[in-house]
């Protein structure tokens, strides 16, 4: 008994070591069991390299003009960029403000204007690109280096619609921007802006890319960043993070006249070609083809049976222009031009810009409930202006029909003066609206051209077809209103 107690006496702390000793194991390996995955870490940007890379192609660009109202005394390099901001922003005109004459000199001349903004070195042999807006009105504009040398340019063109303007410098040997590919450019990804906020040289801030091709411009899909874009940063480059440029900063949207977080820059591939026709030409040439176009809503697509919210409604075709001879007619849907795909009604106008005018392009337009190959002469945008018309229907009417109480129209036939005067051949007027026509956006005066994808000629035909509806389901009716067109559901009283 002795015996067995001393053996138990020698065993039983080894085995509570044990114990201890797998418990500790057990206590350290467990929190490496249960941890989570590892995550990547990424450090922050650093934009040191880049700045030193491109800053050197960045300039700064003052302008001067003769101010067209004399400004108050006192008046400060603050002042006149907010002015100017204003302008171009806001469209506001610059405020005229009476300015204290010397007696001495009772009849000097206007001060001149002065303005501060930015641009970048396209080439070596003194190309820089800057926008339109900057250089709009200007008598002297000068261009300073960043090593401080200064040149007066010359404006070789400048394009208001893409707002992208061209300038010459008499200098060799000048450090450049690398250009880069807006295609590959991604929402999320860092970039820069270099500039010149309200005239504070060769500033940098940064952001990412909030969204790309946001339809703010008539020919361009502008690049939305949250990069702090100020007056005087107009004309600079928005710099990618492989140092190359993807854009100019053109614009910001402020409520309060200060940065807000939204700023948009001109993708650089457009960028490009419109300097590049500026320094071949003096200015840009671009097609059209006599349409005005609006987009296609769900409303629409519903009615006239597209499958999808693609194309170009067209709510009114120029008489006599490209279109017209083409066969395009109001209410048609472009789908294709040249093969390519509208997406949707901004597409068409930056697509039809870039063909050559008097070559001839395909268009597929949907019409009728099927699809269409039709074929237009490109014609030059600016060669004529779509004609003004007042869209005043003469009152020469018949007595007008009994309401259809399903959909609560009565119409009438036109006057073959009315017909001439729209340019049209078939179709009924509008006599008067109620109930669900007028909740669809049906006005007196009207001319309904289409019922369901069916051609209206008459009275007698807008009956027939009336007649054969089902009662119970909606019917898209395409609408003639002046020199427009749109389609509208009409969803019957039950």
């Amino acid at each position: 008994m002795h015996a067995f107690a001393s053996m138990a006496d020698r065993t039983i702390p080894k085995l509570r070591r044990r114990f201890w000793h797998a418990a500790l194991a057990l206590l350290i390996a467990t929190p490496a069991a249960i941890a989570p995955l590892p995550v990547r870490a990424q450090a922050l940007p650093d934009f040191t390299e880049l700045v030193e890379r491109v800053g050197p192609a960045v300039v700064n660009i003052r302008t001067t003009e003769r101010a067209r109202a004399a400004r108050g005394a006192g008046s400060g390099a603050f002042e006149e960029e907010l002015l100017e901001f204003l302008r171009r922003y806001y469209g506001l005109p610059a405020p005229e403000q009476r300015q204290r004459r010397d007696p001495q000199q009772p009849d000097s001349e206007p001060p001149l204007q002065r303005g501060v903004a930015s641009g970048f070195i396209l080439n070596a042999d003194g190309y820089v690109m800057t926008n339109a807006h900057v250089v709009e009105g200007t008598e002297e504009v000068l261009v300073t280096l960043t090593d401080r040398r200064e040149f007066k340019a010359k404006v070789v063109g400048a394009d208001k619609r893409t707002d992208v303007a061209l300038l010459k410098i008499e200098a060799t040997g000048l450090p450049t921007v690398r250009v880069g590919d807006v295609n590959r450019l991604k929402v999320g990804e860092w970039v820069i802006a270099i500039g010149s906020p309200f005239g504070l040289e060769n500033t940098v801030t940064k952001g990412i890319v909030s969204a790309k091709a946001r339809d703010t411009g008539d020919f361009l899909p502008l690049i939305q960043t949250d990069v702090a874009i100020n007056p005087g940063n107009s004309g600079g480059p928005l710099i990618n993070m492989r140092g190359e440029v993807v854009g100019i900063n053109s614009q910001f949207y402020s409520r309060s006249g200060g940065f807000m977080g939204i700023s948009f820059a001109i993708p650089i591939d457009e960028a490009s070609r419109v300097s590049e026709q500026l320094r071949t030409h003096g200015r840009v040439v671009r097609g059209r083809i006599g349409v005005q176009v609006g987009a296609v809503t769900k409303e629409v697509a519903e009615a006239i049976g597209l499958a999808k919210l693609v194309g170009a409604l067209v709510r009114s075709v120029e008489s006599g222009g490209p279109a017209d001879k083409g066969g395009v007619e109001p209410g048609d849907v472009i789908t294709q031009f040249e093969g390519r795909a509208i997406d949707k009604s901004g597409d068409l106008p930056r697509i039809v810009a870039a063909a050559k005018p008097g070559a001839k392009a395909s268009l597929q337009v949907f019409r009728g409930g099927a699809y269409r190959d039709l074929s237009v002469t490109v014609g030059e945008f600016e060669a004529a202006e779509p004609p003004t018309h007042t869209g005043n229907v003469e009152r020469e009417t018949k007595p007008p029909v009994a309401m259809t109480p399903t959909l609560g129209l009565a119409v009438t036939d036109l006057s073959d003066a009315q017909r001439r005067e729209l340019k049209i051949s078939g179709g009924v007027r509008v006599a008067s609206v109620d109930g669900p026509a007028a909740r669809a956006g049906l006005r007196e005066g009207d001319v309904i051209m289409s019922i369901d994808n069916t051609e209206i000629a008459s009275m007698r035909q807008f009956d027939a077809v009336i007649a054969k509806l089902d009662k119970t389901r909606p019917v898209n009716v395409l609408v003639r209103r002046g020199e427009w067109a749109n389609y509208l559901l009409i969803r019957p009283s039950r």
